[in-house]
């Protein structure tokens, strides 16, 4: 399965380019910082871009609530999904 990502500019925030040093660091750009609420001591999730050219930094904390989210879904479903297989068995 092909993944396409389309990027809007109108959905984008450009905060400008940042040097990768030699040991692989790069710096937040404080503009970058201050609007997306990352603070010192903060963790950042590092994903690849589909197109693999190029990364994202996501906060880990968006990324525990997200999956907490999902699995609360997922919770849901595997009890009743559960249930129809035993009636099945039983048959």
């Amino acid at each position: 399965m092909k993944c396409v990502m389309q990027m809007n500019p109108r959905m984008m925030d450009v905060f400008g380019t940042v040097k990768v040093g030699e040991r692989g660091q790069i710096v937040v750009p404080s503009t970058a910082r201050k609007s997306l609420g990352i603070n010192p001591g903060d963790y950042l999730l590092v994903v690849s871009t589909p197109s693999k050219d190029g990364l994202a930094l996501i906060k880990v904390e968006i990324v525990r609530e997200m999956i907490e989210k999902m699995s609360s879904g997922l919770t849901g479903h595997k009890e009743r999904t559960g249930r129809r297989s035993k009636r099945k068995a039983e048959k």
